[in-house]
């Protein structure tokens, strides 16, 4: 029998619990230390930042947020919305050329209800799909295998976010 290390989904699985509000929020966190490549931050923006999935549901999995700390969609101001969708349709075309999707999954849960892991700061999931990507592990197992590393793809993106438009 063949065996599959992915040894960093252990941390998420042994520590996994419910989300309380006293949880400090990690975006926020991310953005006021100066560790981008240990908070995972691969772009910051005036308005928004790009900050890498710790625990993705996919190779290349990427979360765009407003830089500010914001739960509702009615909270954001007309400046920070376009600025966040411009920054996820720029991610979007960055990962297009670093790793040629046959397409995304693009989404935003809000609320606990709807699935938010992090429902105080508003956090659109961008995820790269190719044809294919689905197998028979998720079934048997319930195991994802990602095929990249964290820090590899970390500075893959970073490098791609520094060369010229």
């Amino acid at each position: 029998m063949d065996q599959l290390w992915a040894p960093w989904r252990l941390s998420y699985v042994a520590t996994a619990k419910a989300p309380s509000d006293d949880d400090p929020c990690f975006i926020c966190r991310g953005l006021q230390d100066d560790d981008d490549r240990g908070n995972l931050v691969a772009l910051r923006t005036p308005r928004s930042v790009v900050v890498l999935n710790r625990f993705p549901y996919n190779n290349g999995h990427l979360l765009i947020a407003p830089r500010a700390h914001k739960g509702r969609l009615d909270e954001l101001g007309p400046d920070e919305l376009l600025e966040v969708m411009e920054t996820l349709r720029r991610m979007v075309g960055v990962l297009e050329g670093l790793m040629t999707p046959d397409g995304f999954n693009v989404g935003l849960n809000l609320g606990r209800a709807a699935g938010a892991g992090l429902p105080g700061h508003l956090h659109w999931h961008v995820v790269p799909r190719w044809n294919g990507d689905t197998n028979f592990m998720p079934v048997l197992a319930d195991v994802k295998v990602i095929v990249q590393s964290l820090d590899a793809f970390y500075d893959a993106l970073v490098g791609r976010l520094r060369q010229p438009v």
